[in-house]
């Protein structure tokens, strides 16, 4: 059964550092793009940043540009978000999501194509 797991959250004081790790079983992890979302209590998910499978186009959300950086290692199954000068507003639950798609004219997350596997998400909270 295909399945991706979130690792790496937690509390981190603000201006600290996290790394976020997404790893795959049942499925060959290089075959998909994959994107990092989140979700904060009474917003709506949205799109943190996305890689191409073969780690050559990344895309970030203009709140993150600067601060997190997404990678991915094929031979181990996973995909990293390295988080940097977290704020409160960070604080969310973080997916990751992997798509077959890759739509390369989109200078946004949304250049992820439809989602069909999903984590269950890593819960990173941001202290002031």
């Amino acid at each position: 059964q295909a399945q991706l797991v979130e690792s790496g959250g937690g509390l981190v004081q603000a201006g600290g550092s996290l790394r976020l790790s997404c790893t795959a079983s049942g499925l060959r992890l290089e075959d998909y793009a994959v994107g990092w979302f989140r979700q904060a209590p009474g917003k709506e998910r949205e799109g943190v940043s996305c890689i191409k499978w073969d780690g050559v186009e990344m895309r970030y959300a203009d709140s993150v540009k600067g601060r997190f950086t997404i990678s991915r290692d094929n031979a181990e199954n996973t995909v990293y978000l390295e988080m940097n000068s977290l704020n409160a507003e960070d604080t969310a639950i973080y997916y990751c999501g992997a798509s077959n798609g890759w739509r390369p004219h989109k200078s946004t997350v949304q250049a992820l194509g439809d989602v069909t596997i999903w984590g269950q998400g890593t819960q990173v909270t941001v202290s002031s």
